[in-house]
């Protein structure tokens, strides 16, 4: 199967963070013929290990297999949902947005609503609505109406947006954010073959409420260094600053240097551009940008874990659908791949 095919999959298939038993399950199909063990621990998190020598170091790969989402938080007596957001989402791009209601009887498609502008007055028109002002239609007549269709509170709601693929190697979909590092990871271990060091590639839960499983797993697992596979914003877009980031699609995996809550240790990224540098593999730096991978939760954990991040530049992350470019995934594998096969020349 292509990568583009395997990302197809990937990000079709729903896990809001809280609900990623889909994606654990799809995740574990992949993984299982690159690894000699697989775990779910009791957090959830899925770790496949691909066993090395005897004293040889243990390396965690981490990629978060949860998306941004919405959840039901209360049902009016009209049937309309209200919904509380789950992860970092801004609120101008929810209206009119065609989501899936994850209920015990099955999904629904519905819709964001909101009051109608030919109803608003004038400096209402000029506001941002924001979540709490908007619904979900379900097409429920009433509040038990939609309880009989199995909807209830507290339950994961996701964007309804299907994969494509678009010019020039990039292609559009829903979740990239981080089943492209969900992905990165599959295809390290599809290339690495043999290596002497243990290799504990980890799909974690819940990243996006605070890189929680991340946390657990590597206490578990107790690697002694540790890289994220996730993404990170692209600037090439209209009315981004080069100086609030340079990154670009199409140029090559990016490099955390440094973000809100991580520092990259030295000797990860010295391991890392050395690597690069001897593969000719191109990469990007950044740092200083807001928000952070698992890599700053793992770098924290019991006497502290030299982490570093891979991540694939992409654009509109956080919202309904998301784009990036291939080549960038395939290119953030090769380099994990290749770092993990010169791990004992550095550590």
């Amino acid at each position: 199967m292509s990568l583009s095919a395997t990302l197809e999959k990937l990000s079709n298939v729903c896990g809001v963070t809280g609900s990623e038993a889909p994606v654990r399950e799809l995740l574990s199909q992949l993984l299982r013929p690159y690894v000699d063990e697989l775990i779910v621990d009791r957090l959830e998190n899925v770790i496949a290990i691909k066993k090395g020598k005897q004293g040889k170091p243990k390396i965690m790969l981490a990629a978060h297999m949860d998306e941004v989402g919405l959840m039901v938080k209360t049902i009016t007596k009209d049937g309309f949902l209200q919904f509380s957001k789950i992860g970092g989402i801004d609120d101008r791009i929810l209206p009119a947005q065609k989501v899936v209601v994850h209920t015990k009887n099955g999904v629904y498609s519905g819709i964001i609503g909101s009051k109608p502008p030919h109803v608003q007055k004038v400096e209402e028109r000029s506001k941002v609505l924001v979540f709490d002002d908007l619904f979900i239609d379900v097409g429920a007549e009433s509040r038990a109406d939609a309880e009989k269709m199995g909807v209830s509170i507290g339950n994961s709601v996701s964007f309804d947006t299907k994969y494509v693929a678009l010019n020039n190697n990039l292609v559009m979909g829903k979740a990239f954010d981080n089943r492209a590092g969900c992905l990165a990871m599959v295809e390290t271990l599809k290339l690495l073959g043999e290596t002497d060091c243990t290799v504990y590639a980890v799909g974690t839960v819940q990243e996006e409420v605070g890189l929680r499983g991340a946390g657990t797993a590597a206490f578990g697992v107790d690697p002694d260094i540790a890289l994220a596979l996730d993404v990170t914003v692209a600037g090439d877009v209209p009315g981004v600053r080069e100086y609030d980031t340079s990154v670009k699609t199409g140029k090559g995996p990016v490099l955390t240097v440094s973000d809100s809550g991580l520092i990259t240790h030295p000797k990860i990224l010295r391991w890392l551009l050395d690597t690069a540098e001897e593969e000719k593999i191109a990469v990007q730096l950044e740092s200083g940008l807001m928000g952070s991978t698992d890599a700053a939760k793992i770098s924290l954990t019991r006497q502290g874990i030299p982490s570093g991040t891979i991540s694939v530049p992409t654009r509109y992350i956080h919202s309904p659908a998301a784009v990036l470019n291939m080549q960038d995934i395939a290119n953030s594998a090769k380099l994990a791949k290749v770092a993990i096969q010169k791990i004992s020349n550095h550590f």
